[in-house]
């Protein structure tokens, strides 16, 4: 098996406030949508996140779990400076995002903060100075 992820998929209680947030709110562009059932998005090269109906969802995976309390996974958006994490944070926030945490200097040498999505999906920014934090930025494109 390839050491790779293709889709991260998140079983969501209301597709429609889940497509207000994402698309209205942070301007991302569906590549795939099945209006009430799913909403899927480009996240990178060879990555897609899918937004799933949670009744559909559980229909193919079977029954979730009765939880309280966070879930045990986090979503990451890396980005190359500090200042573009707040930038980001101030945009999930302007989108109707829950703060998790305003960004601070994390004792590993990043810069981090988080946000809530309306399912309560926790979202790091993250600015992350060493090497595989480095490995997950689009090349920087030379406009000169």
């Amino acid at each position: 098996m390839d050491q790779r992820i293709s889709f991260v998929t998140l079983g969501v209680a209301n597709l429609a406030a889940s497509r207000r947030f994402y698309v209205d709110g942070l301007g991302w562009v569906p590549e795939l949508e099945v209006e009430g059932e799913v909403l899927m998005f480009r996240a990178g090269p060879l990555l897609v996140l899918s937004l799933w109906d949670r009744a559909h969802f559980e229909a193919e995976v079977g029954p979730l779990a009765d939880t309280t309390g966070l879930l045990p996974i986090t979503l990451a958006h890396n980005v190359a400076t500090p200042s573009e994490v707040d930038t980001v944070l101030d945009g999930a926030r302007a989108a109707g995002a829950t703060s998790v945490s305003d960004a601070v200097e994390r004792d590993w040498g990043g810069y981090t903060g988080y946000f809530a999505d309306p399912d309560g999906f926790r979202w790091e920014v993250a600015f992350n100075p060493g090497p595989i934090g480095q490995s997950v930025l689009p090349p920087v494109s030379d406009t000169t």
